[in-house]
């Protein structure tokens, strides 16, 4: 579909339903509070600074793919670079007026705008409808898979309707004319400087390593951010019906925060998962890895042993719950934000912690190949200052 006067085109299905839950994986396991009230978003850059880089490797594929369909319908080969990709997901109350995506004088190196729906309008949340000011289509009902391209410019002004349940998530990359602003030059240079230059003991280099705390603070009143709101990393966990266990004194910490950082383990109802997880990111991206492929799990043999839980005890039952008063401190608030239209599983029935366990080990074999991959890639995309899908050259093996 094309408008001569709005130049814009929409792609039906060019992202499979894998890729799109593969990238919800990444965004509810990685992301942060967004730039606008009730958004938060996952960028490349902030993957490569929490030590989680091997996710990157989903996006390059995607992104090559956008941009040769970009260049050809805009015909323009040979003459962009992509100035920003990420992941962006609104909530109840987010939403944007009429604007164009270079209405800022900061923003003016922004030539064209592709958006690809990860999920879909009124089955996974309601709201969120994309509206062009001029031209057709007029409004655009987001698809899982489907991709809208345009002109950043005010041949396209746009909005976005408010999403009033769920929530609604996108991949959205900026493209530019100006090599000045490339980002694979940027995200090329934070990888050499933080990406661990060898693949032996990878799953040790694959654990996360959590941000500053305020990035992960959600509160609709930022001038009473203590008495407020949530840590959203343990409010996506308390979603999905778990709890968070630290067996460090939190006396012994100043900053309550801090124990986000300390080895933990995960509750539900009244067992507790004996393994220990090195921090509440890593905990929070096994959890996510496990609902994603969870009907894999359903049907599995797997080791009834290594599923191994305790019943809780008294004082651990009163330390989560001292402790989810802090992190929590809106239940409600947190269930409305990161409330799920429909579900593909009931997250508070009870779980087979030997399907879970099962998820941990595949969990470790996924971010190890990916990591494996990037280690590969990363001298190639040195030489050619580009990412690009080094697997794809003739005869290539890991």
């Amino acid at each position: 579909m094309a408008d001569s006067e709005h130049p814009r085109l929409i792609l039906n299905n060019f992202l499979s339903l894998e890729e799109c839950k593969e990238l919800e994986l990444i965004h509810k396991s990685c992301s942060t509070v967004g730039y606008r009230p009730n958004v938060f978003s996952t960028t490349l850059s902030h993957l490569i600074a929490t030590n989680s880089s091997h996710f990157i490797m989903p996006f390059v594929p995607i992104r090559e793919r956008l941009k040769e369909k970009l260049e050809d319908f805009f015909d323009c080969h040979y003459q962009l670079v992509i100035e920003f990709t990420g992941l962006i997901s609104w909530t109840s109350g987010a939403s944007i007026g009429w604007h164009s995506d270079d209405n800022k004088p900061y923003l003016k190196q922004r030539d064209f705008t592709a958006v690809c729906y990860l999920n879909s309008y009124e089955k996974d949340f309601k709201g969120g409808l994309f509206n062009f000011q001029d031209g057709e289509p007029k409004t655009i009902a987001p698809l899982a898979g489907d991709v809208v391209m345009y002109t950043a410019d005010s041949l396209n002004i746009h909005s976005v309707d408010e999403v009033t349940d769920g929530e609604r998530l996108t991949l959205t990359l900026w493209f530019s004319r100006d090599s000045s602003h490339d980002e694979d030059a940027k995200l090329i240079s934070a990888l050499s400087k933080n990406l661990p230059h060898r693949s032996d003991n990878f799953s040790h280099s694959c654990l996360p390593l959590p941000a500053s705390s305020i990035m992960y603070w959600f509160s609709l009143n930022q001038a009473s951010l203590e008495e407020s709101g949530f840590d959203i990393c343990w409010a996506r966990l308390h979603v999905l019906g778990y709890n968070v266990y630290c067996s460090q004194e939190m006396s012994s910490f100043s900053d309550f925060s801090e124990l986000l950082m300390e080895p933990l383990q995960l509750a539900r109802g009244d067992e507790l998962f004996y393994q220990e997880f090195v921090n509440i990111l890593h905990a929070l991206q096994v959890v996510q890895f496990f609902h994603w492929k969870a009907s894999e799990y359903q049907t599995s043999k797997v080791d009834i042993e290594a599923g191994k839980v305790m019943s809780l005890s008294h004082s651990q039952r009163e330390k989560i719950s001292r402790l989810k008063s802090f992190f929590v401190k809106d239940g409600r608030l947190a269930e409305r934000v990161f409330h799920s239209v429909t579900k593909g599983l009931n997250e508070h029935h009870a779980l087979d912690w030997a399907n879970f366990s099962a998820a941990v080990t595949a969990w470790g074999d996924y971010i190890g190949k990916l990591h494996k991959e990037i280690l590969v890639s990363l001298p190639y995309w040195r030489t050619h200052q580009s990412i690009f899908s080094v697997f794809h050259l003739a005869g290539f093996e890991i």
